[in-house]
């Protein structure tokens, strides 16, 4: 596949999807330069992942941003549909799943996202798993996340991880992290204590395996949403979410959840995939 890539190295992929899907597009272009800022600060070079007229890219001008901000539909694109996409030249935003496939195929190794997709729950005999999990089994790339949204099955999410071989490895933490929730039931192969020591183990695994990592780094405990209080706006944004189905229920359920908690969540949000963009960038700053 060819990809324009524009990463500086030491570079950190920034997805497209968070941008255009996971906040209003007004506070898009102001996180997007918070982001930035988060990685040069840790020492490495911001490189946002999209594809602009069916070319995928690794490193969005700032035109181009602006081109994706201002169209009126930009669809999300996983690995199925990537192919689609650039043939028919359309613009796409980048999922985890695409935003690691781009990024290896450009030579960048360290990503930051918010949250990954996983395995959904509630929905009886019906299969629904992120794209996500399979593109570690694929793509060489070492992923700083919050977990997986709380809102899926998240113990099942970290058995499929365990079953595709995948290592997760949590920063300053033992536990699996659940999004807006610094804990879940589920927990981690190893713990690092020290940005030098993870950089050094992620390159070794990614060269080794020629598969990606996952790197959990829970919410800054200034910003994790109480407990009790997340169940109850789960309970009821996924009770208000209706008929969305397939990978409609995620973006469904998630925005029903912003209202309901009057912005915590989103603020919550931004405040975890600041702290991953941050950590991401101290990694890839000590991999070179």
């Amino acid at each position: 596949m060819n990809v324009l890539c524009r990463a500086k190295q030491p570079a950190v992929a920034l997805e497209t999807t968070l941008l255009l899907h996971g906040v209003p597009r007004a506070e898009s272009k102001t996180l997007a330069g918070l982001l930035a800022a988060d990685v040069r600060e840790s020492g490495a070079n911001p490189a946002i992942v999209g594809v602009v007229h069916g070319v995928p890219t690794v490193g969005l001008s700032e035109a181009e941003l602006d081109e994706l901000l201002a169209a009126a539909r930009v669809e999300k694109v996983n690995s199925a549909n990537l192919g689609i996409l650039i043939h028919r030249r359309a613009h796409a935003a980048t999922t985890v799943s695409t935003t690691m496939e781009l990024a290896a195929a450009g030579g960048v190794r360290v990503f930051a996202t918010g949250g990954l997709g996983g395995v959904h729950r509630g929905y009886g005999t019906q299969l629904d798993i992120s794209a996500d999990l399979a593109a570690f089994t694929r793509f060489p790339v070492a992923v700083v996340t919050s977990g997986v949204k709380s809102l899926l099955d998240v113990v099942a999410t970290r058995e499929v991880f365990e079953s595709l071989g995948v290592p997760v490895v949590g920063y300053r933490t033992e536990r699996f992290p659940a999004f807006y929730l610094r804990e879940s039931d589920a927990d981690v192969d190893e713990t690092f204590d020290d940005p030098a020591d993870l950089a050094r183990f992620v390159a070794a695994e990614l060269a080794r395996t020629g598969r990606g990592v996952v790197v959990c780094n829970p919410i800054p405990k200034s910003e994790e949403i109480d407990r009790r209080q997340w169940d109850r706006w789960l309970a009821d944004a996924t009770a208000q979410a209706g008929a969305a189905a397939g990978r409609d229920v995620t973006p469904a359920t998630l925005g029903r959840l912003h209202e309901l908690s009057q912005g915590a969540t989103l603020r919550a949000n931004i405040a975890l995939v600041r702290s991953n963009a941050a950590l991401a960038g101290a990694i890839a700053a000590r991999m070179v």
